[in-house]
């Protein structure tokens, strides 16, 4: 568990972590150089999920190794397939971490939501869900991994 306080915003307890695939953990369906070991000390304290319609169809071998629970949506209706996995989670205990339209949902009802601009963009829509936007994958998770950095960004 990372636990985080925040004044003026809140405590958080965080339990999991739900990362979307494409864009955000990985560039055109490989999963971005160095985010493994960011991913590997995560997983040491948070329960990690990768949510994913796997729209370059590598996800199982790209992530073959990591401690993390793969969730595939379906492409068509990923999501409301996204939502789905919601409903198991506790949204109070669990941060999102997103980039495209898909996710702005989730993005906005975990306790937390993290934007990721990426090569593959941001969408407005997952923007204006989440509570932070980074710059990359590697801001986001080392926002979980240093909470620090969390205080600062959020404290009112």
């Amino acid at each position: 568990m990372i636990a985080i306080e925040i004044p003026g915003w809140g405590n958080l307890k965080i339990e999991n972590v739900v990362f979307d695939w494409n864009g955000t953990l990985a560039e055109d369906g490989e999963l971005i150089p160095g985010a493994k070991e960011k991913i590997e000390s995560l997983a040491e304290r948070v329960k990690i999920h990768v949510l994913t319609a796997d729209t370059h169809g590598t996800v199982g071998k790209r992530i073959q190794g990591l401690k993390v629970e793969l969730v595939r949506v379906p492409a068509e209706e990923s999501r409301k397939g996204k939502l789905a996995f919601l409903q198991t989670l506790k949204p109070e205990t669990t941060v999102s971490i997103g980039n495209g339209s898909n996710d702005s949902f989730l993005l906005k009802e975990f306790a937390l939501g993290i934007a990721v601009l990426g090569k593959e963009g941001l969408s407005t829509a997952a923007m204006n869900g989440a509570d932070l936007v980074v710059k990359d994958i590697f801001d986001a998770m080392d926002l979980l991994l240093k909470p620090k950095r969390l205080t600062a960004a959020l404290r009112e």
